[in-house]
Parts: C-alpha cells; sequence; structure tokens
C-alpha cells in the first residue's frame, strides 16, 4: 500500500475517535513511518516474535505536572509490520484503527493491563 493511503486509513481513524477523546488530546503528534528504529524495538519490551505496530512516546495526561513548554508526545503507527499481519485492505484498516485506539490509550494513562481488562489489547 502507497504510504498517503496508509496516512488516509490512519486519519480516518483517528477521525472516528469520539469527540470526547479529540477535545483532550492535548500536545501530541501522530505519525506514520515504516518501521520501528532500533531503540524503539528495545524500549518497547517486546519479544522478537512480536511484532511493534504503534507505539505512544510522552507523558501521559494523568502524569502531567507543570507540563508547558515541552515538544508534543509522538504516537507512531508502523506501516510495514501492521502490512506484514493483515491479508486485505479490510484488515489493514481494522489494525490501524486498533493502533490508534491502543495509542491513545496509552495517552490518556491506560497501561496494557488495563486494556487488557478492556478487552481491547
Amino acid at each position: 500500500m502507497e504510504t498517503s493511503q496508509f496516512e488516509q486509513l490512519v486519519r480516518r481513524a483517528i477521525n472516528e475517535l469520539p469527540d470526547e477523546f479529540h477535545s483532550r488530546m492535548e500536545n501530541v503528534d501522530i505519525v506514520v513511518e515504516d518501521r520501528p528504529s532500533r531503540d524503539q524495538l528495545i524500549g518497547s519490551g517486546l519479544d522478537e516474535d512480536e511484532c511493534l505496530l504503534g507505539l505512544y512516546e510522552g507523558i501521559p495526561l494523568p502524569d502531567r505536572y507543570d507540563y508547558n513548554l515541552v515538544l508534543p508526545d509522538k504516537i507512531t503507527l508502523f506501516q510495514a509490520p501492521i502490512e506484514s499481519i493483515c491479508e486485505t485492505e479490510q484488515d489493514i484498516v481494522r489494525e490501524i484503527q486498533d493502533t490508534v485506539v491502543h495509542e491513545v490509550a496509552h495517552h490518556f494513562g491506560i497501561n496494557d493491563d488495563d486494556l487488557d481488562a478492556m478487552g481491547v489489547r
């Protein structure tokens, strides 16, 4: 899939988030990269056989104190790993939506255990 088409699907997934999320997403950029860097992989804590589909890098909203004049948090979706686990374009759309929700949840301070308990992960 062309990067521009993938980015368009990411924008659509972001736009489909509930308004309550949009109004509270503060100082966060969402980008697409082809693959995670070595540092991103090492910092993710994933096993070798797992794919890193997305990554939240920043300070979650509940942990912010005296927060001003800082660079934006960053949510990255990794195109190649997402495509590698999907068979159809519809699978890619669904995986992008799931990954956006997962990483935005981290921005709001929801960890992986909580996501598992909610059936989101």
